[in-house]
């Protein structure tokens, strides 16, 4: 069971429970993996409303192991369910606005359609 407070949040693969948590360590990952220097500049390379599938892959990777899954880059590049990539995209997105705060001015979205 995740612990919202604790900025925790799910992905949910068929009959797998994953936990996801973009911890400070998780954090410094993602700016490092981006070539960011700090934490504003990691908020603000999110805030444009755009993701890479790579960005996926990158986030999930980081808040997947800040949530205890020891997964390589490749590992979640792998990752697939019965919904298609949905899902993933929905738990990158869900792991920002749990470390970041739900009140960016925009948050990226999941592109529909």
């Amino acid at each position: 069971m995740v612990n919202r407070r604790r900025g925790e949040t799910e992905l949910v693969l068929g009959e797998r429970r994953y936990r996801l948590c973009l911890t400070l360590g998780a954090l410094a990952e993602l700016e490092a993996a981006f070539g960011l220097d700090d934490l504003a500049s990691l908020a603000e390379r999110f805030n444009t409303g755009r993701l890479a599938a790579q960005d996926v892959i990158t986030i999930l990777g980081c808040a997947l192991r800040g949530g205890g899954h020891d997964l390589s880059e490749a590992e979640v590049a792998a990752l697939h369910g019965p919904e298609g990539v949905g899902p993933l995209v929905e738990a990158a997105l869900a792991a920002l606005e749990a470390a970041f705060g739900v009140d960016a001015p925009n948050p990226p979205r999941a592109q529909t359609g």
